[in-house]
């Protein structure tokens, strides 16, 4: 039996916030615990591995069953809605990525509130009609093409009265992609098939074919009219790679900025002018490359481009890598990013290089953030690191903006009493801008919206979404019953969300040669029974490079860990740090001034 993996995070906020201590239950088709797991402070569960199907069988398009096996999956935590997700398909030595769908639950929805969620078989393997129609030659020139932050998404054909969800753009396309074709594919298969969903979805904006015709939102997750979308549901790590590396890259007619219309479909059961997606499988199995593959389908002219502009994102990519040895502004800006998203994630090692320069500690920070985002581990800040990175770093800077703006504003507990509707203007419609977009972090079904204190179309569609998620009359007025249901809510997701703040209770400690209980315990004014109890130990040994939590006592300063170089003073470094000699001095035990180069120092924080 063939091998596969499963990973599962919990994050919210566009993963501005881990969800740590999420209970979740992986069981087979028939129901039957295979795991239990519990996510960290980093919102990861630990990867396990899966029986499943051999991958020969997803290169067969004639073959008739599934080729994988499904697995279920239910997550808990007190303060979130139930995930159930049934129907995950496992690959042969693919990991599938489960992006756990966790929203605060409120007071009056704790009645054991479940979001269900199946996955089917990928578009591929079904025979539903594709009648997908758009602009093959774009009325006017484009001078710039950007990716998009967000893209908007109607969960139903554009006629329903389906939900909208606003969804990361490189997001979307990995959630599309792997609900597209199978990620056991060739990758120039792969590569050809992830050009054209990029493509498909950026004409789709750029055209502005849905809002043109009166909808608000930029594309469905009907195949029939557009790409396959399941919200919720895993990525594949063979897929995710990729759409790193090329999610600002499309394809276009020589002579032409917009993105081609690259309308697509199976090729077996469902044919159509654009490509075949079996078709690239057979093709790449010959040898072709990408663009080969999509000039087999699309016209000779075309090439592919990259959009070197980003929407909201802190800063771009220069285009050249950043290593240990690498030095000067962008490596301060990596440096500063990384230290703030630690707040967040605690995991990721303090930076104590000097600013500006590549140094060990950089390596191990920016190591660590590749490995919680499913990024390649090797410690060198590419173009998928550096807008990882950024992109992380506005969500938690704006989750820190939108705090503050609450304070601004001065918002208690109590609702204005007045009524808005459009046309409305003044504080009490900024004090609702403010709620509505606090809100939208944590529920994708509500639109953001400017926080101007006019009361526009915008705000109304906000209101309207806001009003149908909580099965109230979706009529854009803000009276006593949405004010009332709005600040429920607001305060519902502050009482139950992460704070984002490290841990105060204690801090983590790596044993050193020396190291023994009594001395930590003095050290640190606690006791042994205090570290052996917060660390579940029943003998007083210590192992050299253990990893120990340290309870914090009242007055205690937490620490960094700082390696002694050339030139570095006790001094020198009080100065640097922002504390005292004494304090270095008392932390590490010392009773001397001298310091050796490669010391590891104890710095207070």
């Amino acid at each position: 039996m063939a091998i596969g993996y499963l990973s599962v995070q919990a994050r919210i906020a566009s993963d501005a916030l881990p969800v740590e201590g999420v209970q979740i239950m992986v069981m087979d088709d028939q129901g039957r615990r295979v795991y239990e797991l519990v996510t960290d402070g980093s919102g990861e569960a630990p990867m396990v591995s899966l029986e499943t199907m051999d991958a020969s069988f997803s290169l067969n398009p004639n073959y008739q069953g599934a080729p994988y096996i499904g697995y279920d999956v239910l997550a808990q935590k007190s303060g979130f809605q139930t995930v159930h997700m049934t129907g995950i398909p496992i690959y042969e030595d693919e990991t599938a990525i489960l992006p756990l769908v966790m929203l605060p639950e409120q007071e009056y929805q704790r009645s054991g509130n479940i979001i269900d969620i199946s996955i089917e078989k990928p578009a591929a393997a079904m025979d539903e009609p594709h009648f997908q129609q758009g602009p093959t030659v774009m009325p006017y020139v484009l001078r710039q093409v950007v990716i998009p932050n967000t893209i908007r998404v109607h969960l139903g054909t554009p006629a329903s009265w389906a939900s909208n969800v606003r969804v990361g753009f490189t997001d979307y396309i990995k959630n599309v992609a792997s609900s597209e074709i199978y990620p056991t594919w060739p990758e120039a298969s792969l590569r050809a098939n992830i050009y054209a969903i990029i493509t498909f979805a950026l004409n789709r904006i750029y055209t502005e074919w849905y809002p043109s015709q009166g909808y608000d939102y930029d594309i469905t997750n009907s195949t029939a009219y557009d790409q396959a979308f399941v919200y919720g549901r895993p990525i594949y790590d063979s897929i995710n790679v990729i759409v790193d590396e090329i999610f600002n890259e499309y394809v276009r007619r020589r002579g032409q900025n917009v993105p081609y219309f690259t309308q697509f479909c199976n090729g077996t059961t469902v044919t159509c002018r654009g490509l075949s997606q079996w078709g690239t499988v057979t093709l790449a199995q010959q040898g072709l490359t990408p663009l080969q593959i999509l000039r087999n389908y699309y016209p000779n002219d075309i090439e592919i481009v990259r959009a070197d502009a980003i929407a909201d994102v802190a800063s771009s990519y220069s285009g050249t890598p950043l290593r240990p040895g690498s030095t000067g502004l962008d490596v301060q800006t990596i440096q500063t990013y990384l230290n703030r998203i630690r707040n967040n994630y605690p995991a990721i090692p303090r930076i104590t290089d000097e600013n500006g320069v590549f140094g060990s500690s950089t390596e191990a920070a920016v190591r660590k953030f590749q490995s919680i985002f499913n990024l390649e581990s090797d410690g060198i800040v590419g173009k998928a690191t550096w807008y990882k990175i950024s992109q992380i770093y506005t969500g938690v800077t704006k989750l820190a903006e939108l705090d503050s703006e609450g304070t601004a504003l001065g918002v208690g507990t109590v609702p204005p009493n007045t009524v808005l509707r459009q046309g409305s203007r003044g504080n009490d419609v900024l004090t609702l801008q403010y709620l509505l977009n606090v809100i939208a972090e944590f529920y994708p079904t509500i639109p953001n919206v400017s926080q101007d204190g006019t009361f526009g179309s915008m705000t109304k569609q906000a209101v309207m979404a806001f009003q149908r998620m909580m099965q109230l009359k979706p009529d854009g007025i803000v009276g006593p019953a949405t004010w009332q249901v709005l600040y429920n809510t607001y305060l519902g997701v502050q009482g139950n969300i992460p704070s984002g703040k490290p841990e105060t209770g204690y801090f983590d400690y790596t044993v050193r040669s020396g190291d023994t209980l009594w001395l930590l315990a003095k050290r640190f004014g606690t006791t042994v029974d205090a570290i052996k109890s917060l660390n579940g130990l029943t003998s007083d040994a210590l192992y050299i490079g253990q990893v120990l939590k340290i309870p914090v006592s009242s007055g205690v300063p937490s620490y960094f860990e700082y390696t002694v170089r050339s030139g570095d003073t006790l001094w020198l470094l009080a100065k640097r740090f922002g504390t005292t000699v004494d304090a270095i001095k008392s932390l590490n035990g010392l009773t001397g001034d001298e310091l050796d180069i490669g010391q590891v120092l104890l710095i207070p924080d």
